[in-house]
């Protein structure tokens, strides 16, 4: 696994590997699939969230979390798209007030979190079946890679959770300076996989991810709830990785299992 600089990590040549189009099994230059991060690969950690907040004295349950949490991610669905940003604060406010946490103790907790979370990432649960995909992509010649927009330590956590090794390299926008939607991301990652055609890239934000790749030359599935058919043959929808496997086949970049 990489993360800064660009590495030498597949050589079409040396390996022989085939990839399967419509004409056939031919030598090709290995496909490049990358994930989102954050509601692709990891999902907040409602469990570890609750340790956290017993840290500064707050008990909050999370089973009270998780029926809080529908809400929240309503008010953070409602925020997201239009500004293709992440409103950590408000999802997070919403979680903590909805589940119970008194109001004056609120403000002070969000602050607090967000200024721990490059140190103690919430962000640590394993979305099912999204790393298993990740390898066996891997495994099956694909240069596989995270391209997030995070903090700087997305390769630290990733690492800390057990799961970086499933992942040729880890670009993280906090620590190159550039940010998806921007299309020099996109060309930075491939730079960095050694790839020079465009690749899949797989992302809950519409315009992060999804019109980012578009805006990149990639093709994007856009995963998660939030995803909606759009009539673009560039775009598929997946909500679970078993539907990304199947576009994934659908695209010709494997056979289906």
């Amino acid at each position: 696994m990489v993360t800064e600089p660009a590495g030498r990590l597949f050589n079409v040549a040396e390996s022989g590997y085939t990839a399967r189009n419509l004409r056939g099994s031919l030598p090709i230059e290995a496909p490049v699939v990358t994930f989102d991060a954050g509601q692709t690969v990891i999902d907040l950690d409602l469990v570890f969230l609750a340790r956290r907040l017993a840290e500064r004295g707050v008990t909050v349950a999370p089973a009270a979390l998780g029926a809080a949490a529908p809400a929240a991610w309503r008010r953070y669905d409602e925020q997201v798209d239009p500004a293709g940003g992440h409103p950590w604060r408000e999802l997070m406010t919403t979680l903590l007030a909805g589940a119970g946490v008194a109001a004056d103790q609120v403000p002070p907790l969000v602050d607090w979190l967000w200024q721990e979370q490059p140190r103690a990432n919430l962000w640590r649960a394993e979305i099912p079946g999204m790393v298993a995909l990740a390898r066996e992509l891997g495994a099956a010649g694909a240069r596989v890679a995270v391209l997030s927009n995070s903090e700087g330590r997305l390769a630290e956590l990733l690492a800390e959770i057990g799961i970086a090794d499933a992942f040729a390299a880890i670009v993280d926008s906090g620590r190159i300076g550039i940010e998806k939607p921007d299309r020099r991301i996109f060309d930075h990652t491939l730079a960095v996989l050694g790839a020079t055609r465009p690749g899949i890239h797989i992302g809950d934000s519409w315009p992060a991810d999804v019109a980012g790749a578009l805006g990149a030359g990639w093709r994007a599935i856009w995963f998660g709830r939030r995803a909606s058919r759009v009539a673009d043959p560039r775009v598929a929808i997946a909500r679970d990785a078993d539907d990304v496997r199947t576009v994934l086949a659908g695209w010709q970049l494997f056979g289906a299992r």
